[in-house]
């Protein structure tokens, strides 16, 4: 209830008013439920007695419009529920996939997407009922039973006493079985969120998964994670229903008792044939409010593992966080220096981790650009993520500008540094929106100038549509070097002071390699780089020499001198003629 009490807090106090007319709209529907019953107990004793035709006819009108004007109600009522459940729904998505955003890289290693799609959406959903009408329908049911309870007092006290102590019965029973089927849910989501996780996974390799004829083991494996989510399922299904079935025993006691205590008083003529029906009626719709207040206490059940998991999720923190008082970095090019920095990644087994860096020192002046070659798992990347901040290092500290990281804000550092990579993201939308991150503020001619600055206007009015040509998820129909044409395109309209290429020009094709080293050029123009390759024709612009080695700097100097210096390993690779230091030749 506390987590409850808090995302209510949250979501529903900015649309108070909303919620303040549906609070209306509830109790004038319990108003017209209650008066329903006495107008047909006039109607009937009128018909008894020596009532008139104009007062039987009135009576008529009055019931057809409390009936219609209840159904009204009804329908906006459920009107203005969605509106609130959607508006408070889709604003705790946005906080949780922000927040998602905002964690380190090691919660996003070790959480599938699957499983964060679950989470945001699937749980979310289930909150949907409790965040817009639930408490208020409980209310609502409790004052509609509290009501039927009063008007029988005041029929015969007998009648009171009796609906009151099986009403206090059951909302005893209600309230000690409420967190029944908590648990299960909770485990159930869980598991849910394990399945989206694997199919997720499999979805993305089926192309692999097909090649490596592993169909039948996917499937398996499908299968098995289905059979655990099925027993979940059944479990939280058979303690929700036992409490279901319970409640109908419950339910027609209490019908039961007041059918038949209807009948003694109108045998005994202590009740006219209309102050029965009445009797009989109000107990029958006492089941109403009684049976929604079960079903609430389901969804509360359920709800109550979704609202856990939704704060569980809030209430991690990123290890990388800015600083109270954030340094602003200075414009222009910036410097890079990195002191004795040694880092390795954390894992469950080792918390320290194995160091992927050990004491790396290098600077970097602004303007100049770095070339940095080693073999995979040589740390390259590595140095990529520190350099963004995506982490911290374990020793030592990074420095851009002459600030420490950690005295900068994450968003003035990722602004004013650019990266592009091996692998480019592309989204199911327009070249315009690919170009600009969707920013709909950005004027098209700025796109243009930095497409012409580039030398890719070409290229870019060569496509069906121009900046309006749709592309497809993940750059479908497009080349690998006509995708990186695209990510330099994204960097050059960032202006940065410092740019980072990853492997950038690895999975060049021939047609557009050229376009692409000119494009380069352009990009690097006053501003520091550093270019970290495979191919040693990609570092040919690099003013320094850094190679690594198993996560140690084992040679670091100005290009032109390793390269004239015949004992360097520059040399020996460029005397080689090789893309890559090799185990072998690194270490000659």
């Amino acid at each position: 209830m506390r987590v409850y009490a808090r995302l209510l807090r949250v979501y529903l106090w900015p649309q108070r008013r909303r919620v303040a007319l549906l609070a209306l709209l509830v109790l004038a529907g319990i108003g017209l439920q209650l008066a329903n019953p006495q107008v047909i107990r006039y109607f009937i004793d009128t018909t008894q007695g020596s009532g008139s035709q104009p007062a039987l006819l009135a009576a008529g009108a009055l019931y057809v419009a409390f009936a219609l004007g209840a159904q009204a109600l009804t329908l906006a009522g459920s009107y203005l529920t969605q509106r609130v459940a959607w508006t408070a729904t889709n604003a705790l998505r946005y906080d949780l996939l922000r927040h998602c955003l905002r964690l380190d890289l090691e919660f996003h290693k070790t959480h599938t997407p699957g499983e964060l799609i679950e989470r945001i959406d699937g749980d979310v959903s289930a909150l949907a009922g409790p965040l817009s009408q639930t408490g208020l329908q409980i209310t609502a049911n409790s004052l509609l039973a509290l009501g039927i309870v009063g008007l029988l007092f005041r029929e015969d006290w007998r009648l009171g006493v009796g609906l009151a102590a099986y009403t206090a019965a059951m909302v005893t029973f209600l309230m000690a079985v409420h967190g029944l089927a908590a648990g299960r849910w909770q485990a159930l989501r869980q598991t849910s969120g394990e399945l989206f996780g694997y199919l997720e996974e499999r979805i993305a390799g089926a192309e692999d998964i097909r090649a490596a004829g592993a169909m039948l083991f996917a499937i398996h494996q499908l299968l098995i994670y289905s059979r655990a989510m099925l027993e979940r399922y059944r479990g939280a299904v058979v303690a929700a229903s036992a409490v279901f079935n319970a409640t109908n025993v419950f339910m027609a006691a209490g019908y039961a008792g007041g059918l038949g205590l209807g009948v003694y008083l109108y045998t005994r003529g202590e009740a006219t044939i209309g102050t029965t029906y009445l009797i009989v009626s109000y107990v029958g719709m006492l089941a109403g409010p009684l049976r929604a207040l079960q079903d609430q206490a389901r969804q509360l059940q359920q709800a109550g593992a979704s609202a856990r998991r939704v704060e569980a999720l809030f209430a991690l923190r990123p290890q990388v966080a800015d600083p109270p008082h954030p340094a602003p970095l200075p414009a222009g090019a910036l410097s890079v220096a990195l002191e004795g920095v040694t880092f390795g990644y954390a894992d469950s087994a080792d918390k320290e981790g194995t160091a992927v860096l050990r004491e790396v020192t290098l600077r970097l002046p602004p303007g100049k650009v770095l070339g940095v070659l080693g073999r995979t798992g040589s740390g390259k990347s590595t140095l990529t993520r520190l350099l963004f901040r995506l982490y911290d290092p374990n020793a030592g500290r990074v420095q851009i500008g002459g600030l420490d990281l950690r005295a900068v804000a994450q968003a003035d550092l990722r602004a004013r540094v650019g990266l592009v990579t091996q692998e480019v993201q592309l989204f199911q939308a327009s070249l315009r929106d690919n170009l600009s991150f969707f920013d709909a503020a950005l004027p098209d001619e700025q796109l243009d100038a930095a497409l012409r600055e580039l030398r890719l206007d070409r290229w870019a009015a060569a496509l069906p549509q121009g900046q309006a040509t749709p592309l497809a998820a993940g750059g479908q129909g497009l080349s690998a070097g006509e995708a990186q044409l695209l990510a330099f395109a994204r960097v050059f309209l960032k202006d940065p002071g410092l740019v980072i290429l990853d492997e950038a020009s690895s999975r060049l094709d021939p047609a557009t390699e050229t376009l692409l080293e000119q494009a380069v050029g352009r990009l690097l123009e006053g501003r520091t780089a550093i270019i970290i390759a495979h191919r040693l024709r990609t570092v040919q612009r690099a003013d320094d020499i850094l190679i690594l080695e198993n996560g140690r700097v084992v040679e670091y100097g100005p290009r032109a001198a390793l390269a004239a210096d015949d004992g360097s390993r520059y040399a020996h690779l460029l005397q080689a003629g090789m893309d890559a230091p090799e185990p072998a030749q690194a270490a000659a």
